[in-house]
């Protein structure tokens, strides 16, 4: 009786207490799975009824960034600017073009975007032209004509102003009686009767037409022929038209019915452009071209092209690696990656955000970041099934993605910040690139915690894979956990000489810096930059030559493309590109301008200053997360290894004379948010291996989670390398340098955890306990892995459990 009964007392409660658990994952494997289906339902009803916006790179257009400027009377504030805004979109309506975007931006900009628009000029000039209306009295003609031909309108009396006239005779002008209020519309009309041709009718509101009378009726009292029987209507401080008043209007009677006609030698654009301005009505302050960027559809309809094939093949050589390294649940997870980009899409629909080429790129660059998460849990689960610790493969994988959750958190975050700082403080295209990057991170972490669970932990439980664990992927340890548990190397044995390797590399690079200087790209110097595709291919030399005799020695010319030349000067007008345009078509034969990008210095040297105020944020924001996160020593580690890494990048395009422009901004952020993973993630094991062997050395320990991390670095490190060498091989050209970029980031950034950040972090450590760091050659304390054997540490979740009290 006495041995039956702890039987009888223990064993119905392990029954009993088992079937809850059950029942409990079985719930929340439910509950996931509604949640997924929802998610994926959601997006597939928005991707078939919402598209998204393509940015004029990607369709082409022209965009026109206009800069309001504070006049004597008037200041260039938010409310002015948004009156500008009112007016620009009435000329753009009229203007005709499909679907434009007209927005304020900040407090006195303006950003105008028009699709389909391949030749800007004639939309710049009427966005860009005040439009001020006045009509004026003539007084008679002036009494020295060279104050008009330079242009000194000033009054010689109170009120009175000298302009030239059609014929350039110069009229002395009373004060304006009528202005651009008083206009309550215009047309352009063609006079076929009488011969007149082109014209432009306006129409008066009440109180202008009484105005519109007065001044004709005192114009009559003179006799015909008299300058002072004419009437001067100016338009932005030029007569356009100084019509003599009808003989057979009476004196002080005027001319009545509120209209009147602008007569000229006027064709039809020339009429229409005329009449939408004085329809439109006057800008209330001048605005400046500060930014215009022309892009051809051609080129636009390539880029798509490219970066479609550049993402389906990139995604294709993912997902094979990831299915040869974890079998089952690789596919699962490619499965998982695919719902990935159908739900990026659907959120940037959502959103209404647009889709630009840095954008795209973006969009391509966090299906390795989905990838990271992936292998994260894998990783986990693998040392789970490893250490014997957990049953089955699917108790493996649940441990797996509850261990791996605080290092994917905190690995997306960091890559969160550079997005946020990309959206808030760049511009154009570079933005659009923050905010699809920053969909696509919540769009892996959705990917990676939600579908691929569900379907990991469905594959798991069932019976075929119960028997055959083998084919799920994660029941042995990998190649390369393997090779490195029989070796068990201890690189942080000597951590100062990894530090002085890095800064070998640091002064190498750097020196690019000192001695190449950094090619800045026309973002951040101003200037303007012209692409053509020319009929026959142009040596540059002699292109260069050719724009040195066309007047422009300091031209910048080089290839790009298959055969295109681009061409990088200082700020020009439309008549000097045209004579650019005109010296390459004689070179080249017949020349199609695909690009054409116009940015003032004003705005060059605000994007500069701009451009290292993100950086410095960029790295501050990352320490002060990291410090909150884990422990200041970790996050100045961290951001070390970060600073080395930006020097590094720098340093090479220096070296290689690429330029440095708001794409490799981009780049250069997102470097900083992506190499920084790898320190968290081996920063947060170096955490939960403090918690656990607290006796243990810091550089032991720190060695131990290099080893335990190093084959998720390896694997990720993969993924994120066949990606963007498939966007530097098929992508457009201007997204070879930013993939290029990245892909030495990638490299630089999974050096510098290992060889930098951790060293770093063994030398501040031993620093601040007042000792040197042990130089133990053995490796037989708690915790460290022994060759040939596997690593029988105890998962975190379960040392948690024994150390809650």
């Amino acid at each position: 009786m006495k041995r039956s009964r702890p039987p009888s007392r223990t064993r119905p409660p392990a029954r009993t207490g088992s079937r809850p658990r059950s029942r409990s994952r079985s719930r929340s494997l439910n509950v996931r799975a509604l949640v997924a289906l929802a998610v994926m339902a959601a997006s597939v009803a928005i991707a078939l009824t919402m598209p998204v916006r393509l940015g004029l790179d990607l369709r082409g257009g022209t965009q026109i960034v206009l800069e309001t400027k504070s006049t004597d009377t008037t200041k260039a504030d938010r409310e002015a600017t948004d009156r500008t805004v009112e007016v620009l979109r009435g000329r753009i309506d009229a203007l005709g073009v499909a679907e434009p975007t007209i927005v304020r931006s900040g407090e006195n900009r303006v950003v105008v975007e028009l699709p389909g628009v391949q030749d800007p000029k004639q939309a710049a000039d009427v966005l860009g032209r005040t439009a001020q209306l006045t009509v004026h009295s003539v007084l008679g003609p002036a009494e020295n004509p060279a104050d008009a031909a330079e242009g000194k309108t000033e009054a010689a009396k109170d009120g009175e102003r000298v302009l030239p006239d059609e014929s350039g005779q110069s009229l002395r002008l009373k004060d304006a009686t009528l202005t651009g209020q008083d206009v309550k519309g215009a047309d352009a009309r063609f006079d076929q009767q009488g011969g007149a041709g082109w014209h432009v009718t306006v129409d008066f509101k009440d109180s202008g037409s009484d105005r519109w009378a007065q001044v004709t009726g005192e114009a009559a009292c003179h006799p015909a022929g008299d300058p002072q029987r004419r009437v001067a209507i100016v338009l932005d401080n030029k007569i356009i038209s100084s019509p003599q008043v009808d003989p057979s209007v009476a004196c002080g009677a005027g001319i009545t019915g509120g209209s009147t006609q602008i007569t000229g030698s006027f064709d039809d654009a020339e009429a229409r452009e005329l009449a939408l301005l004085v329809k439109g009505g006057a800008l209330p302050v001048p605005v400046e071209t500060i930014e215009q960027r022309t892009i051809g559809a051609t080129l636009g309809d390539e880029a798509i092209n490219a970066g479609a094939w550049a993402a389906v093949i990139g995604t294709a050589l993912t997902a094979l690696f990831i299915i040869v390294v974890y079998r089952l649940m690789g596919a699962l997870a490619t499965v998982a990656l695919l719902c990935y980009g159908l739900i990026s899409y659907a959120a940037l629909a959502a959103v209404g955000a647009t889709l630009t080429l840095p954008g795209l790129a973006g969009f391509v660059l966090a299906i390795g970041m989905a990838v990271d998460a992936n292998v994260l849990v894998f990783e986990r689960a693998r040392e789970e099934q490893a250490a014997r610790t957990r049953p089955s493969t699917r108790s493996a994988l649940t441990a797996g993605f509850r261990s791996a959750f605080s290092a994917i958190a905190d690995s997306n975050i960091t890559t969160l910040i550079a997005a946020a700082l990309l959206f808030f403080l760049a511009s154009g295209p570079v933005k659009g690139f923050g905010v699809t990057l920053g969909i696509g991170v919540l769009a892996s972490m959705v990917s990676a915690l939600v579908i691929t669970r569900v379907l990991a932990e469905f594959a798991a439980s069932r019976p075929a894979v119960f028997r055959r664990p083998r084919i799920t992927g994660i029941s042995s340890t990998g190649p390369v956990r393997d090779a490195l548990l029989r070796r068990n190397p201890f690189l942080m044995r000597r951590p100062r000489r990894w530090l002085a390797a890095s800064l070998v590399v640091l002064v190498v690079a750097g020196s690019g810096i000192l001695v190449r200087g950094l090619n800045f790209g026309i973002e951040f110097t101003g200037g303007r930059l012209i692409e053509y595709s020319t009929a026959t291919q142009v040596d540059p030399e002699r292109a260069r030559d050719a724009l040195a005799d066309a007047g422009f020695p300091r031209a910048v010319v080089q290839s790009s493309g298959d055969g295109d030349l681009t061409v990088r000067t200082e700020e020009l007008t439309d008549a000097e590109a045209a004579t650019v345009t005109k010296a390459v078509a004689e070179l080249g034969g017949e020349t199609e301008k695909v690009r054409d990008e116009l940015i003032g210095p004003s705005l060059g040297e605000e994007l500069r200053r701009d451009a290292l105020i993100a950086l410095g944020l960029a790295l501050a924001a990352q320490l002060a997360y990291l410090a909150a996160r884990f422990r200041l020593l970790f996050g100045t580690a961290a951001v070390g290894a970060l600073a080395h890494d930006v020097v590094i990048l720098v340093g090479v395009f220096a070296w290689l004379g690429k330029p440095i422009d708001g794409v490799f901004l981009a780049a250069l952020l997102t470097v900083i948010g992506y190499s920084v993973n790898d320190s968290v993630v081996l920063f947060d094991r170096v955490r939960e291996l403090l918690g656990k062997e607290r006796k243990t050395p810091f550089d032991r320990l720190t060695n131990d989670a290099i080893l335990q991390t190093l084959p998720r670095t390896v694997n990720t490190g993969m993924g994120a390398v066949l990606i963007l060498a498939s966007l530097a091989v098929l992508a457009d050209d201007s997204l070879t340098d930013f993939a290029l970029a990245l892909l030495i980031g990638v490299v630089v950034g999974t050096y510098s955890s290992v060889f930098t950040a951790s060293p770093l972090a063994v030398e501040l450590h031993g620093r601040d306990a007042g000792t040197r760091p042990a130089r133990r050659g053995g490796g037989k304390g708690r915790g460290t892995a022994r060759p040939g054997k596997p690593d029988r540490q105890t998962p975190a979740s379960r040392t948690e459990r024994q150390e809650v009290p």
